[in-house]
């Protein structure tokens, strides 16, 4: 079987798979999962374009990562056949293990245990399913690698996934502030005592990148709608886990009824494999599907929630710098508590407050660094004469108020 395929990707173009392995474990049901997966969860609600999956975004990072090592090839560096076949590897299962709605999932079925942790496991598993080829891979993911570049390439601050996501999150979200120049950003990428950086006549390139992932947490991933909708998909399950252990009966897919139904610690997922098991058979339909059953279930609150969720009555957020005005807080709680006979322990599935973190450079030792013509090095944060870079190393903070439209 020819194994040397072509992928026809609306971002980039052809993508070519150049390895049978890499060919294999893109077959193999751990991957297949993230078509089923949608890439920003809950934001078609607010961009309808936005139904991508995990498995495009996947593809599309590893199309970036053999880009950019055959550049690197290119400027002297020394990249063999097997370390760019281990790098694609890492980076093509960097997401493997996200859930359905991953954010969601990680605050209430399976809380403690991230996502990374997940997808190491899942690589360790394909490890031993392929007798040992992801040796490499898995050493790469982890740091571990003599070529620290080679991760860097996967998990830092001008990393490949990012360069992806921001691209592909921009193209089908149709928010045009994220598009970056990947293309330019990878040619000018370069090795510095092993470790990754950026040439000089690349510092305006890496600006527009820093920006536009500001620009794309406030205008996408923390629009205050899609807040709303992940808040209320989050209240959903944790009213669902609520019920369930109480013995309650839930109509729910096997896979998700195991994470309902148990009590499952990040200990525990660690060490019994059925955990595992059952994660690797969760997508984002297992949950839409009992979403949709639970607008009949007997329970106000549970119902209540679902159907919002389906007919699109999401929470009215209100996000503001100064920390939420407790008595409008108060005051709404009131409310709530009259209009739907509510018992004041069950309030906080109807009203509550949290936060919300955004900052679009780190500086540190992960931080960005910028080959000067003289050969020394400097955080982009220095090397550019544009002032706003500072600032983005802030974090900021801003408070969010979620209540339900009952007033």
């Amino acid at each position: 079987m020819n194994k040397n395929k072509i992928i026809n990707d609306p971002v980039y173009g052809f993508i070519s798979i150049k390895s049978p392995l890499i060919f294999d474990l893109i077959e193999h049901p751990y991957f297949q999962r993230l078509r089923y997966i949608k890439q920003l969860g809950m934001t078609h609600l607010v961009y309808p374009g936005a139904l991508h999956t995990r498995f495009h975004h996947a593809l599309g990072a590893m199309h970036l990562m053999q880009l950019a090592i055959e550049h690197l090839i290119s400027k002297g560096h020394e990249v063999t056949e097997e370390e760019t076949e281990a790098a694609c590897i890492a980076i093509l299962l960097h997401d493997i293990g996200h859930g359905p709605f991953s954010h969601a999932l990680e605050h209430t079925l399976v809380n403690g245990v991230s996502h990374e942790t997940i997808s190491r496991l899942l690589m360790a598993n394909l490890n031993v399913e392929f007798g040992g080829k992801l040796d490499s891979a898995l050493t790469i993911f982890n740091n571990q690698y003599n070529k620290p570049f080679l991760y860097q390439l996967i998990s830092g601050q001008l990393d490949l996934d990012r360069l992806d996501y921001l691209n592909r999150d921009s193209f089908f979200s149709g928010v045009t502030e994220g598009m970056v120049s990947s293309d330019r950003i990878i040619k000018l990428l370069n090795i510095k005592n092993g470790n990754l950086v950026v040439e000089e006549k690349g510092i305006y390139s890496v600006e527009k990148f820093l920006i536009a992932r500001r620009l794309m947490y406030w205008q996408v991933y923390l629009h205050k709608t899609v807040i709303a909708a992940e808040q209320l998909l989050v209240k959903i399950l944790e009213r669902a886990r609520e019920l369930a252990l109480k013995g309650e009966e839930l109509f729910a897919t096997p896979a998700l009824k195991h994470f309902l139904y148990n009590n499952i610690t990040e200990d525990t997922f660690l060490t019994n494999r059925e955990n595992l098991y059952n994660f690797s058979l969760l997508d984002d339909h297992d949950v839409m599907a009992s979403v949709k059953v639970w607008q009949k279930h007997q329970d106000f609150i549970l119902k209540t929630l679902c159907s919002n969720l389906i007919n699109r009555n999401l929470y009215k957020v209100e996000i503001t710098i100064a920390k939420t005005d407790k008595i409008k807080f108060d005051q709404l709680k009131e409310k709530a508590l009259q209009n739907l006979n509510i018992s004041n322990k069950d309030i906080h599935y109807f009203v509550f407050k949290s936060s919300i973190n955004n900052m679009a450079y780190r500086t540190g030792n992960s931080s960005i660094n910028v080959l000067m013509k003289d050969g020394s090095l400097q955080d982009i944060a220095t090397a550019s004469d544009n002032s706003n870079l500072e600032a983005l190393s802030k974090t900021v903070t801003k408070s969010i108020l979620c209540y339900t439209k009952f007033v």
